[in-house]
C-alpha cells in the first residue's frame, strides 16, 4: 500500500521542480534522518566497515541512484498509474535473475503465480493504457528503472548482511543522495525550482511512508526469500490504481476489478 502511493506522490512532486532535485532532496534529507536515528537515539549500532562500504556503494546506486532517479525522470513522462504498473513486472525480473545469479530453483506454484499475477496486470491496465499519457522515451526508461530496482533486489539476497536493516538502509538512501548531487547540480536551473508546499508535501510523503517504513518492510520479506517476497509487487498496481483514480481521476473499470481477483489469486498461490 505505501510503495504504490510513491507514484501519485512524485507526479506531485515535480510538477514544482525538476526530477532530479526531487529524488536529491528526498534521498538527502531521509537518509541524514535514519542515520540520525540508528546512531544518535538508538546508539551501539555498528558503522560500515571493509568489504560492507562496497556493497552498500553497489547496492545503493543500484537501488536507489539509478532505480529511482529514472523512475522520477520517466514520470514526467508516463501516468502515475503506468508507474504503479511498472512495479509489478520486478518479481519477473527478480526471479529470472535469481534463477542466474543465486541458482534458486523455480517452483511451479512460483511460476503459476507469476503467470496469473502479470495476466491480472494486463488485464487491470487494458484501458488505462489507451487512455492515459506516455511517450516511448518515457516507458523506456521506466523499464531501466524496473530492471535495476530487481538487479539490486537479487543483490541484496546473496549476502548475509551482519548491519542492522535501519543502518543498511539509511546509509544506502544517503549514499545515491550524494551519488546524484553533482549530477543535479549540473544538469538543473534551480531558478525554475519551487519549494512550495506541494513540493514539501510530496518529500515528506516519499521519506516517512515510503523511503522508511515501506523499504524497512521490503528489506525484511527479502531476507526471507527475495522471490516468493517479489510477488507481493502484485499488489501495487492494485492500490496504484485506486490512488491514481483518487488523485489524478484515472479510471477504475471492470478490467481493474477482474485483473485484482487475478493479482490476489497469482498472490495468493505463489505464496503457498
Amino acid at each position: 500500500m505505501l510503495w504504490a502511493s510513491a507514484s501519485v506522490a512524485t507526479k506531485f512532486g515535480v510538477q514544482s521542480v525538476a526530477p532530479l532535485v526531487l529524488a536529491t532532496v528526498r534521498f538527502l534529507i531521509a537518509g541524514s534522518g535514519m542515520l540520525l536515528f540508528a546512531y544518535g537515539i538508538q546508539r551501539g549500532n555498528p558503522l560500515p566497515k571493509g568489504i560492507e562500504w562496497r556493497r552498500l556503494t553497489i547496492f545503493s546506486f543500484l537501488n536507489t541512484a539509478l532505480y529511482l532517479g529514472l523512475f522520477v525522470l520517466a514520470l514526467k513522462q508516463v501516468s502515475a498509474g503506468i508507474g504503479s504498473l511498472s512495479t509489478a513486472t520486478n518479481p519477473l525480473f527478480i526471479t529470472l535473475l535469481s534463477a542466474i545469479w543465486l541458482r534458486r530453483p523455480l517452483r511451479w506454484q512460483e511460476g503459476a503465480g507469476l503467470l496469473l499475477g502479470l495476466l491480472g496486470v494486463v488485464v487491470a491496465t487494458i484501458p488505462l493504457l489507451e487512455q492515459a499519457y506516455a511517450t516511448v522515451d518515457g516507458l523506456l526508461i521506466l523499464l531501466g528503472s524496473m530492471i535495476s530496482v530487481s538487479a539490486a533486489t537479487v543483490y541484496y539476497a546473496r549476502y548475509e548482511w551482519a548491519l542492522p536493516t535501519l543502518v543498511i538502509n539509511g546509509w544506502q538512501v544517503l549514499l545515491a543522495g550524494f551519488m546524484l548531487l553533482p549530477i543535479t547540480l549540473l544538469t538543473t536551473d534551480l531558478s525554475t525550482s519551487q519549494f512550495d508546499v506541494r513540493f514539501w508535501a510530496s518529500v515528506g510523503w516519499l521519506i516517512g511512508p515510503v523511503s522508511v517504513v515501506a523499504l524497512q518492510l521490503w528489506f525484511g520479506l527479502v531476507r526471507v526469500d527475495a522471490v516468493r517476497a517479489s510477488l507481493w509487487l502484485f499488489l501495487c498496481p492494485v492500490f496504484g490504481f485506486i490512488y491514481s483514480a483518487l488523485f489524478t481521476g484515472e479510471p477504475i473499470t471492470l478490467y481493474t476489478l477482474a485483473g485484482t481477483l487475478l493479482v490476489i489469486a497469482g498472490l495468493w498461490m505463489g505464496r503457498k
